[in-house]
């Protein structure tokens, strides 16, 4: 990917970015939704994947079968649309941490909160919820 993308910053994403849900179910039909973009997202444990990968992310999602949306939501990078679609945030956190991003990043963008903000809530005991 050439020039700054959302990739270069902390910046949470905006725009046709997929609103986060807060009741996320991880059954046997979900599992079976997300079974290639996990298997793509934890292949990237070794460092000869990252490389593929990043070498060219699209014909590396082909290669474990990535349904056209979930592939959209990877080179999108979309996260929330990744867990719609049956991704695990432990899967796709190897992913995050390719583009170097924390799971304090990936909170923040799951509440529509800046990096900045999740980390003070979860420093200060947590969202408060009603």
């Amino acid at each position: 990917m050439k020039g700054k993308t959302m990739l270069d910053t902390d910046e949470q994403p905006t725009g046709s970015q997929t609103k986060a849900r807060d009741d996320y179910l991880l059954d046997v039909e979900h599992t079976r939704q997300g079974y290639a973009l996990n298997q793509m997202c934890g292949s990237l444990i070794r460092a000869e994947n990252r490389a593929r990968f990043s070498e060219n992310e699209a014909r590396y999602c082909d290669e474990f079968g990535l349904s056209p949306e979930q592939k959209q939501a990877v080179l999108e990078r979309d996260w929330t649309a990744m867990m719609n679609l049956g991704g695990s945030i432990f899967y796709t956190f190897k992913l995050a941490t390719l583009d170097k991003k924390s799971m304090q990043y990936l909170g923040g963008v799951f509440t529509g909160m800046s990096t900045e903000q999740f980390t003070e809530a979860l420093r200060s005991g947590g969202r408060r919820f009603g």
